[in-house]
């Protein structure tokens, strides 16, 4: 049986140890220990083995690792009124442990809301056909206002991506209907340049041959040449000029008139 005057001794050693035990607090490499003094700001613990006094001091915990978050999808109307539903990946880390625990109640809390804001103000600011072509330009807009908002948190935000850009089933009818069109512009714009080209050559070509009407016949000879080379065809036409066909016919009118006086 423990005597009285023992257990006197034996008490306060115990709560001195308990009081030793929870003052420890291991800090790892990756984290710092933001400490209050009686309510007030003391200092920033590196990493390693720390006392805290417990009931005079408190201490946070504040992780310096990249955190990667996940915005979550935000329904937003585009300046041509066109609803699409957006969410994006946010990736931040902690520089100034002090202001992250005095600056803001809740910081983790604080940047979802502020990114979830900041992406609908943004792209609400922009055209559908903006925010499916201009993604990297949009990206960099949302990390610009939100690094600059964060700023005071002691906040760096390090990159923003929009992940998806969901369109109902009636607006990508609407966009495969109109990439269509374009592609169908193209093809005839494409077409009528090649004719007009032609054309020119053609022109080039046909002056040529006026000038050297030898030139005529030896295209004639290429012709019947290349209908040579091919088997698909037995039936060869030759051209016969205008002039040629005149003379018969003035000769013919000439025996004719003879014939009957």
């Amino acid at each position: 049986m423990i005597s009285p005057n023992l257990l006197q001794y034996l008490a306060p050693l115990a709560l001195i140890i308990g009081l030793i035990a929870v003052s420890f607090r291991i800090v790892a490499e990756y984290e710092r220990l933001v400490v209050l003094f009686l309510g007030r700001f003391q200092t920033v613990k590196q990493p390693g083995l720390r006392i805290i006094i417990p009931g005079v001091q408190r201490a946070f915990k504040v992780d310096l690792r990249v955190v990667t978050m996940d915005v979550p999808p935000q329904d937003v109307i585009s300046r041509d009124n066109v609803t699409v539903r957006v969410n994006a990946v946010l990736y931040f880390r902690v520089v100034d442990p002090e202001k992250a625990i005095i600056q803001v109640e809740d910081f983790m809390n604080a940047i979802n809301q502020l990114s979830q804001t900041t992406l609908r103000s943004v792209l609400g600011q922009h055209e559908l056909d903006e925010m499916l072509a201009e993604r990297e330009k949009l990206n960099n807009d949302i990390q610009e206002i939100i690094d600059m908002r964060a700023d005071a948190w002691g906040i760096k935000v390090i990159n923003v991506e929009i992940k998806h850009i969901d369109l109902n089933e009636s607006m990508i009818r609407a966009i495969a209907r109109q990439a269509e069109a374009e592609r169908e512009r193209r093809a005839k714009v494409i077409n009528a340049e090649g004719e007009f080209e032609a054309s020119e050559k053609l022109l080039s070509a046909a002056e040529v041959i006026s000038r050297n009407p030898q030139a005529l016949q030896l295209r004639y000879l290429q012709t019947l040449a290349d209908i040579s080379t091919k088997n698909t065809s037995n039936t060869i036409i030759f051209p016969i000029p205008m002039e040629m066909m005149t003379s018969f016919m003035k000769t013919a009118a000439d025996r004719d008139g003879r014939a009957e006086s």
